[in-house]
C-alpha cells in the first residue's frame, strides 16, 4: 500500500531537533562555565576576573537552551516535519562538498581548494560552462591571495604549490 504523500516526505520533527540542539547548547554552555570558572568568574579586589562576563553569558545560554529543552520534553513544542526529503537533498548538496572543502584546505591549502571548490560549485549545481568557470575559479583565489597574504599580511594556510612557489 503506497504512503501518502505527506508521510514519505517525513525525515525527523522540528521537536526532536530543538532537543538536540538545545541539549548541544547547554553541553557547550557547561563547557563555557567550566573554562571561566577555571580561569577565574568571581569579583576580585581589582575588578572581574578574566572569566567573569564570559562565565554569566554561559549561564544565561545554559539557562535559554535548558527552556527550550523543557518546553520540547514536555510535548509543548511544535511537533510538525522538520524539513523535507527534497529540501534535505538540497542542503546536503551543500553541506558535503563545503565539508570537503574544509578538509582540503589542510592538504593542499586554502587559495587551491577555494579555486576547486568554486569551479565545481559552479560546474555542478550552477551549470556553467567552462568559459565562465575558469576566469572566476582563478580569479577569486588569486585576489585573495593578495589581498591576505600581500597587503594584509595575514598567513591562510598552504598546500605544495604555494610551498613550492617559495609562499
Amino acid at each position: 500500500m503506497a504512503q501518502p504523500a505527506d508521510r514519505s516526505e517525513h525525515t525527523v520533527s522540528t521537536k526532536t531537533i530543538e532537543l538536540v540542539v538545545a541539549f548541544l547548547f547547554m553541553a557547550l554552555a557547561v563547557l563555557i562555565m567550566y573554562d571561566n570558572w577555571r580561569i577565574g568568574a568571581t569579583w576580585a579586589a581589582d575588578g572581574p576576573e578574566a572569566g567573569y562576563f564570559p562565565f554569566r553569558i554561559g549561564a544565561i545560554m545554559f539557562l535559554a537552551s535548558a527552556v527550550t529543552f523543557g518546553i520540547n520534553l514536555m510535548g509543548r513544542g511544535v511537533d510538525e516535519n522538520f524539513v523535507d526529503r527534497s529540501q534535505f537533498k538540497q542542503v546536503l548538496q551543500v553541506l558535503v562538498p563545503t565539508a570537503i572543502f574544509v578538509a582540503a584546505i589542510g592538504l593542499i591549502g586554502i587559495y587551491l581548494a577555494a579555486g576547486l571548490f568554486i569551479g565545481l560549485f559552479m560546474w555542478w549545481l550552477g551549470k556553467y560552462p567552462i568559459y565562465k568557470i575558469a576566469p572566476v575559479a582563478i580569479a577569486i583565489p588569486v585576489i585573495l591571495f593578495f589581498m591576505f597574504e600581500v597587503w594584509f599580511l595575514v598567513p591562510l594556510p598552504k598546500g605544495p604549490i604555494e610551498q613550492a612557489l617559495g609562499y
